[in-house]
């Protein structure tokens, strides 16, 4: 070993006491092949050794020659600690981000520290390493900006707590690329996965759907929920009173053919009482069974209103749903409850609404619902 290698060590004294920078980079170089050649079969006395010597030339070296022995001894398993500690501390990001991102000599108190005091470049090392632990992540969520977030999302070796999901869930709103990675996260509790949903786009809806269809069901489940009704949950029952459609149908038809706009009729029909010839819309429009919406608009004890999700897939405006909200209640709405309506109306998107009309007709074509 060393201690019988009294040339080298000669050379290494010399190279630190008085030798020059090409000096010392070339004598390190030799320490550090020599150790790694069996990096794994040394006693850690003998590891101990490399420990000082390496530490005490990598002192007196320039940036990139420490940044090039960090590559080297980045992903070995017994790699000097000293060495390695020193180089995840050094000032440039070259020389600290193979060491953080790659070295299993790191402790987890040591990574906690550095990602609760140091910069982002450092959290953006931190975050590809190939097992990230819970605590860590907490403080990557907590301190990263965007692109230490994405990337840490999108390491599948990384592992978040409850309330680390959470705060994801939170920081991902407005940013589709990081939602869709976070939706797409297969340890994501479904609590979070839902309050995801309520606030993603449709363009988050798209990339999570085509890049995992297995997750496109469970997020219409969720919006179909959202609304306040179970995605497995029967429609009313049909009402007391049966009506025939067949004039209304003729009625909207000839609506339709005759090219004029079409919310002024229907608001005008609505304030009129036409009950079938609204039904006969918005189920024309939604592309439902004229009998579904008769049976949503007749019944009266729902709590959440699916009429509200209908007619804003029919793309109507609100104050065409006040007019319909009326005609289905057979009296004018309670100020109050007419406010509180408006307010759900307007917070409800129309692409949601589409989507949960779309899921309902797939379900009613596999027969889970009448």
């Amino acid at each position: 070993m060393l201690e019988g290698n009294n040339s080298l060590i000669a050379e290494v004294e010399t190279a630190i006491s008085s030798g020059s920078a090409d000096k010392r980079v070339d004598t390190l170089r030799k320490i550090t092949d020599l150790f790694m050649l069996r990096a794994d079969s040394y006693a850690d006395d003998q590891v101990e050794v490399f420990d000082d010597v390496i530490s005490r030339l990598a002192a007196k070296i320039e940036s990139q020659a420490r940044a090039e022995l960090a590559k080297r001894l980045a992903p070995v398993a017994r790699a000097p600690l000293a060495v390695i500690r020193s180089l995840a501390c050094d000032q440039s990001i070259a020389v600290a981000a193979p060491v953080l991102t790659h070295s299993p000599r790191l402790s987890e108190e040591e990574l906690l520290a550095i990602a609760r005091g140091e910069g982002q470049d450092r959290l953006l090392a931190i975050s590809k390493r190939v097992t990230v632990s819970e605590a860590v992540s907490d403080v990557l969520v907590t301190r990263g900006n965007r692109e230490v977030l994405r990337s840490v999302v999108s390491n599948e070796g990384a592992r978040f707590s409850h309330a680390g999901f959470g705060r994801l869930v939170e920081r991902s709103v407005g940013d589709d690329e990081l939602s869709a990675s976070v939706g797409l996260r297969k340890d994501i509790p479904r609590e979070h996965f839902k309050t995801l949903v309520s606030k993603a786009s449709e363009a988050v809806f798209k990339k999570i759907s085509a890049a995992n269809p297995a997750a496109a069901n469970e997020i219409n489940r969720i919006l179909f929920e959202l609304t306040g009704h179970k995605a497995g949950a029967e429609l009313p029952p049909a009402p007391a009173v049966q009506r025939d459609f067949t004039n209304a149908k003729s009625h909207f038809e000839a609506l339709q053919q005759s090219g004029k706009p079409l919310e002024p009729a229907l608001q005008q029909l609505a304030g009129t009482g036409r009950y079938e010839e609204i039904v006969v819309a918005i189920a024309t429009l939604c592309q439902l069974p004229v009998e579904t919406v008769d049976r949503i608009f007749s019944d009266k004890s729902a709590d959440n209103d699916l009429v509200l999700l209908l007619i804003k897939a029919a793309e109507l405006r609100w104050p065409t749903a006040k007019v319909i909200l009326d005609l289905r209640r057979g009296e004018r709405l309670a100020p109050a409850t007419a406010d509180t309506a408006r307010v759900h109306f307007e917070r409800l998107q129309t692409s949601t609404a589409k989507r949960v009309v779309r899921f309902y007709q797939v379900r009613r074509a596999s027969g889970e619902v009448q």
